[in-house]
């Protein structure tokens, strides 16, 4: 669902918790985000604002959000203005879908200023405004000129404008004793559908949240307004106040629908039994932890899409070529299997050579491989009978050249080919911008890339392995890509550490730091939960059963000159596991 007026209500209220804080930290995660890193005594939190048009939000956030090396002209504005500002209020008009933060400050000749933060969350007209005291703005992470809008520009200069207020009814400034006015406003909306009715009558509801109350009072999420009985007027009233006592004390039923992948599909500040039992719950404490939940990983995703998408086509690309090019020498290597039957025919011809003269087209012999039985052997009239012998001879060391070459040429493919799906495996799970610097440096030092220069290399921050712990206590580690494969598994790994990788899938190694513990003594559940971490962090991840290698990291080597990642081993353990995100993320201790 969209962040509706009403949710954004106890948004506001949760952010009012942090007034007093000032801000330590700007910065600009991407191009239409920015994240501020609040602090005050003794506690520190990053407030995350977003005008994507997918996914326009503020609230806080838990997640570890990469702070990009050249900061975007809008985030340096935001610093300039805002850097130690403190947070003193959080406005929001009625039930609109606009917060405004306001910050204490001071400007370049040091008198103290007020600056306004304002977030639009409206689809894709949103938007991230700096208003100064005077109110005009001083920037917008989305400009908006004349010829883009002829009812409000946004552009640095300008006074400051809210979008035109639509006139609709205020739950939050609404009492028991107008429930005439409710329902007038309700009957004079435009549609027959009660909550097609509420939305058009009330302020800051969203369908998701109209369809709700309609459910709550007749177990259906259509009923004609028109219709309704005295009861159901009753109940809806006190379902509205209900509503508006939650959103006044922020005391709500912060809950998320799954579909049975994981994967979210709804969000809501009441909980929603209009969908039965289609879906599962997932409840949480406050508004923001809901929204970090909801759009976190489906965020990232898209985020890591837009700046990989040369590296994907560039694999997909490798990929497809290097497919081909086994399925055309795989076709060749068949062809090859005939050459037992060149060499028998020459054979045969070298001793029936008496029978052939030249100018022949073909000879009818009695087959000695093949207990007598007559072959007729092709022959060329251009050549003389030594020469078809000859002939068949060349043809039948030509193919077995050929087999044996392609054999080798097979076989390296085959092995490139595991390396890109490894490579895109690893692109398609990165989660910040060094991750992907990484793979690219990679890639250019296996010659899929130009060469980075020295400006480009000294960005690239190496990042620690994903670090977990078992519910035992045991610790396990997780490559982020290849190379870092190769150094937890060849140089960090002891022998007696457990190493773990998805069989058929690529995927990252994990270690399970055993401490010398044998492992018949490792508690299962550990061993489960390691292999669970490999599942998850390969491209079987959605799948629902995953086999998984494991084996004592002594037994694991790498073949000279394979490709990063790329390692032996035999006499291993397979372990058929589910991946489950939340269990992997609830042992997660560093990203």
């Amino acid at each position: 669902m969209a962040l509706d007026g009403a949710f954004l209500c106890t948004i506001r209220k949760e952010i009012e918790g942090a007034l007093g804080s000032r801000i330590d930290r700007i910065y600009q995660p991407s191009r239409e985000e920015i994240c501020l890193l609040l602090r005050s005594k003794g506690w520190s939190r990053k407030l995350l604002l977003s005008a994507a048009a997918d996914s326009p939000r503020i609230h806080f956030t838990a997640q570890e959000i990469e702070n990009p090396k050249s900061p975007p002209m809008f985030c340096m504005l935001l610093r300039k203005h805002l850097s130690g500002a403190k947070l003193t209020a959080v406005r929001q008009l009625g039930m609109d879908r606009i917060l405004y933060l306001d910050f204490d400050t001071r400007n370049e000749f040091g008198d103290p200023v007020t600056v306004t933060v304002a977030i639009e969350i409206m689809s894709r007209y949103s938007n991230i405004i700096i208003i100064d005291g005077e109110g005009k703005v001083l920037d917008s992470i989305k400009r908006v000129d004349p010829e883009m809008s002829r009812v409000r520009t946004v552009l640095p200069g300008v006074v400051y404008q809210a979008p035109p207020a639509q006139g609709k009814l205020n739950l939050l400034d609404t009492s028991p004793e107008q429930m005439g006015q409710i329902k007038e406003a309700i009957l004079t909306a435009k549609g027959v559908d009660l909550s097609k009715a509420m939305l058009a009558a009330f302020e800051g509801f969203s369908p998701v949240l109209a369809r709700e109350l309609t459910f709550d009072i007749c177990g259906s999420t259509e009923l004609n307004k028109l219709e309704m009985t005295g009861e159901q007027w009753e109940l809806l009233y006190s379902r509205l106040y209900a509503l508006k006592s939650g959103l006044e004390t922020g005391e709500n039923d912060y809950c998320m629908l799954c579909e049975e992948s994981g994967r979210p599909k709804e969000f809501s500040f009441v909980r929603l039994g209009q969908y039965g039992s289609l879906y599962t719950v997932r409840s949480f404490e406050s508004p923001g932890a809901l929204l970090d939940a909801y759009y976190s990983e489906r965020v990232r995703m898209e985020r890591m899409k837009q700046r990989s998408s040369d590296l994907l086509k560039l694999l997909t690309t490798h990929s497809e070529r290097l497919t081909r090019k086994i399925a055309l020498q795989k076709e060749e290597l068949a062809q090859c299997a005939e050459r037992d039957s060149l060499k028998e025919k020459g054979d045969l011809l070298s001793s029936y050579i008496y029978l052939v003269k030249k100018g022949d087209r073909e000879v009818t012999v009695q087959d000695f491989y093949h207990d007598g039985a007559d072959i007729t052997i092709q022959l060329d009239p251009a050549l003389t009978p030594v020469q078809n012998v000859q002939k068949y001879y060349k043809e039948y060391r030509k193919a077995a050249t050929a087999e044996k070459l392609l054999t080798g040429f097979i076989d390296e493919a085959e092995k490139e080919l595991t390396y890109i799906d490894s490579i895109y495996d690893a692109v398609s799970r990165t989660s910040g911008e060094s991750e992907l610097l990484e793979i690219r440096q990679e890639l250019s030092e296996q010659g899929y890339l130009k060469r980075y220069s020295a400006k480009n290399s000294k960005f690239v921050k190496a990042q620690p392995p994903l670090r977990y712990r078992s519910s035992d206590g045991y610790l396990i580690w997780c490559g982020r890509n290849n190379k870092q494969n190769d150094k937890l598994t060849l140089k960090e790994a002891r022998p007696d550490d457990i190493w773990f990788h998805t069989k058929d899938f690529p995927g990252s190694h994990v270690i399970l730091v055993t401490e010398g513990t044998p492992l018949d003594d490792i508690p299962i559940r550990t061993v489960e939960e390691a292999a669970m971490i490999a599942a998850y962090n390969s491209r079987a991840r959605s799948a629902a059963l995953v086999p998984v290698q494991y084996i004592q990291a002594r037994q694991v080597r790498k073949p000279g000159g394979a490709k990063p990642g790329m390692v032996i081993f035999d006499h291993y353990f397979v372990l058929y596991i589910t991946p489950d995100e939340e269990k992997v993320n609830a042992m997660l201790e560093s990203r």
